[in-house]
């Protein structure tokens, strides 16, 4: 009974850890790239792009065929021995197996695994950048759930100090010190700062279950994550050039990487539809047999008798008779010889070879041809666009990163000096030399200048893991 007690125990607390388990920023990112349905979809692409080239490489093996079949049939025929007619029933089987193998096809075969190696090239590319924007992603909702704790941490501090100097302002006004406007106007701003406090614990909320239905997690109320230990790292790379980071954007980028795969396939694809123009060469080999199960009739000597004397002509004048002996034999009915035996006499061999000449085909093959040759100016085109379009949202990361670090030090300075301003408000209203109401607005200020500050800071902190992510850092490498 006790080890049942001691057991049951056990299993409630790996329980209860386990429904207080906080995730890390790293946990939830790799736990999205394993579960996301986006990424499995992309991975399927990666699964079918191996098949592609498991069938483009099947092209260069012989195609073997085999078939059989088997047939029963019952009919009226005429018996040569008895001269008679009588209904059979005949059983007949037949086999076949036929080789083929393509021996010049233009050179098609060679450009379609060429083509399905670098198709699945360009799946893995598309499942890392599918990778990396499910991880910014990621990031993004984490450092918001960061960033609506750490509001409400500010509010919740807040808060203590006017609840304590409400509990101040009662003293005073009980002591005749302050009128009682101070103290109604204390206990209004803790009213609206109780509500903005329920109102930041419902952004919470909200936050971790937008970041849980983004992990496919459905445990909503137990779900949460670490919020310490996010503070701004020293990077490197706000100190470099952007040119540096462009040109390293377009080595690393999967966007410049699938632009060029799609290039290198439209290429591909202007050679495969030039092979149509060769001349092709097959060939061929077939084997086949057959068996029945019918009687036959054979020619047989009669033993007893095995001659006889038959008139073959008269001798011109005399008129005398000419014969001559023949064997004397006579038709003898014989049963199917056996299954094995047949399907060595009745077998029969063919190959050849086959060579096809395209001529003619009302410009199909012309037309496929230009068709591939569009494409890959389009292809060209859209790589030259994905370039251009990588150096702008590169040059607009390293700006916005720029701009972030200069507003969290502008945040940065301007709580310092709100709490001074905060601190001396406060000291003239505890000694009565200010009322509630200034009191009240040096406070106001002094928090929102906290909560810009928590914005300033994780904004500058998304930003510049955006821009590592452009320099080539992987996604699940990055520091926070």
């Amino acid at each position: 009974m006790k080890k049942s007690i001691i057991i049951i125990l056990l299993l409630c607390g790996v329980f209860a850890k386990a429904q207080n388990k906080k995730w890390t920023l790293k946990e939830c990112v790799i736990y999205a790239l394993e579960n996301n349905i986006s990424v499995k979809q992309s991975e399927l692409d990666l699964e079918l792009a191996d098949i592609d080239i498991l069938t483009a490489k099947g092209s260069f093996l012989p195609s073997l065929n085999a078939g059989g079949g088997v047939s029963e049939s019952t009919g009226l025929s005429f018996n040569p021995v008895t001269n008679n007619a009588q209904t059979t029933t005949v059983l007949s089987a037949s086999g076949r197996i036929n080789v083929g193998y393509t021996l010049f096809d233009g050179l098609r075969n060679f450009r379609t695994v060429q083509r399905a190696d670098i198709s699945k090239l360009a799946s893995q590319y598309r499942l890392d950048k599918m990778k990396d924007d499910i991880s910014l992603f990621v990031a993004n909702n984490y450092l918001q759930v960061i960033l609506n704790k750490a509001n409400l941490a500010v509010l919740k501090s807040q808060n203590e100090v006017t609840e304590e100097q409400i509990e101040r302002t009662q003293e005073l006004v009980d002591a005749g010190s302050l009128p009682r406007g101070d103290l109604l106007e204390i206990q209004a701003i803790n009213a609206s700062e109780q509500q903005s406090i329920i109102n930041a614990e419902n952004s919470i909320q909200i936050s971790l279950i937008s970041l849980a239905q983004l992990l496919l997690i459905k445990d909503y109320e137990n779900f949460d994550i670490v919020d310490e230990g996010y503070d701004i790292v020293d990077s490197e790379i706000v100190n470099k050039n952007v040119s540096e980071i462009i040109s390293k954007a377009k080595e690393s980028r999967s966007e410049i990487k699938i632009a060029e795969q799609n290039v290198a396939l439209a290429k591909k694809d202007v050679q495969i539809a030039k092979g149509a123009n060769y001349p092709s060469l097959t060939a061929s080999f077939g084997y086949d047999t057959r068996y029945a199960n019918t009687n036959s009739f054979i020619q047989q000597v009669d033993p007893d008798n095995p001659v006889i004397t038959q008139q073959i002509g008269v001798v011109e004048g005399t008129g005398q008779s000419v014969v001559g002996e023949f064997p004397n034999s006579t038709n003898v009915l014989v049963g199917a010889d056996p299954f094995f035996d047949q399907l060595a006499q009745n077998d029969g061999i063919s190959y050849g070879l086959s060579l096809n000449i395209p001529i003619f085909n009302g410009f199909q093959t012309r037309g496929s041809v230009q068709r591939t040759k569009v494409n890959l100016e389009r292809s060209k085109f859209q790589l030259e666009q994905a370039e251009l379009d990588l150096e702008s949202t590169v040059y607009q990361a390293y700006v916005d990163a720029k701009g972030a670090f200069k507003s969290y030090e502008a945040a940065t300075l301007a709580v310092e000096s709100q709490q001074l301003a905060y601190d001396y408000a406060k000291e003239r209203y505890d000694v009565g030399l200010t009322n509630a109401f200034d009191f009240s607005q040096s406070k106001l200020r002094f928090d929102n200048s906290n909560i810009e500050l928590n914005r300033a800071k994780y904004d500058y902190i998304f930003k510049l893991k955006v821009l590592e992510l452009y320099f080539g850092i992987p996604a699940t490498e990055l520091k926070f």
